[in-house]
């Protein structure tokens, strides 16, 4: 099964980073889901949460703001001012 390589990371520290097989996460203009293969995207976050689901079906929680959302070459980085797990 193809998965994502995530990292999210806050201003002051890397909040988590690892594989998953999907990522949600909320942008100005609406939520955007992010599975392998998907085209390349760089979008503006909103104040919200990302939701990660990982290879296994278990789901991670972090809520992020003031930042920005990149994936490319199936690799997903959400950069926020503020984010930590739930």
């Amino acid at each position: 099964m193809a998965t994502l390589k995530v990292s999210v990371v806050s201003a002051d520290a890397e909040v988590w980073s690892g594989e998953a097989s999907m990522v949600v996460a909320r942008t100005v203009i609406g939520e955007i889901g992010i599975l392998p293969g998907h085209t390349p995207v760089l979008g503006v976050l909103a104040e919200g949460e990302v939701r990660i689901t990982l290879p296994g079906g278990e789901r991670l929680i972090a809520n992020a703001a003031d930042g920005f959302v990149s994936f490319e070459n199936n690799e997903l980085t959400v950069l926020a001012g503020k984010a930590q797990l739930v």
